[in-house]
């Protein structure tokens, strides 16, 4: 059985962080996803996708996203219920995330400095990719010697000097 989902969307309002009563943080944002095609009446129509994180991804989408980023949520469908104050039962269909990428940089220049950045509930990890996140590999602590902290593409356009033993094939 599979359950897996793939979305890349626009959040619609700034992340709500919470904890539970044992400490445990929980993040919820809505997720705008274009459809691809349009209405009738030539507009494009979009789903808004609720989508739920948990732990450090929880704490980390607070702090990094905002209404209008464009980011990519990998995770899987969960349905709940629950019992209303009326006795209704009420089903949720949300996204739980186990993986977000933030596929904008931050417009306001604080926050993150690249231009993506990818957070897991199973293994944290930041992918610096752009151009604007070059610190991580100018940070050679000191040592100006080191070829292996620097960043690869200081020399913008020009030939790269890569011996045979560099290569994988």
């Amino acid at each position: 059985m599979l359950n897996r989902v793939i979305l890349i969307g626009r959040l619609t309002k700034d992340p709500e962080l919470r904890y539970t009563p044992a400490g445990v943080a929980v993040t919820q944002f809505t997720l705008a996803v274009d459809r691809p095609f349009t209405s009738q009446g030539g507009e494009r129509e979009a789903d808004f996708i609720p989508v739920v994180t948990w732990r450090q991804l929880a704490e980390t989408c607070a702090n990094y996203l905002r209404k209008g980023r464009l980011t990519a949520v990998e995770g899987r469908i969960q349905v709940r219920n629950y019992e209303n104050n009326e006795g209704k039962r009420v089903y949720v269909t949300e996204v739980i995330a186990d993986n977000v990428r933030f596929l904008e940089s931050n417009r306001d220049g604080s926050g993150s400095g690249g231009s993506s950045r990818e957070e897991s509930s199973n293994n944290t990890s930041n992918s610096g990719g752009g151009s604007n996140n070059r610190s991580n590999y100018n940070s050679n602590n000191g040592n100006n010697n080191s070829r292996d902290n620097q960043d690869p593409f200081s020399d913008d356009g020009k030939p790269i000097d890569i011996s045979d033993d560099d290569l994988p094939f």
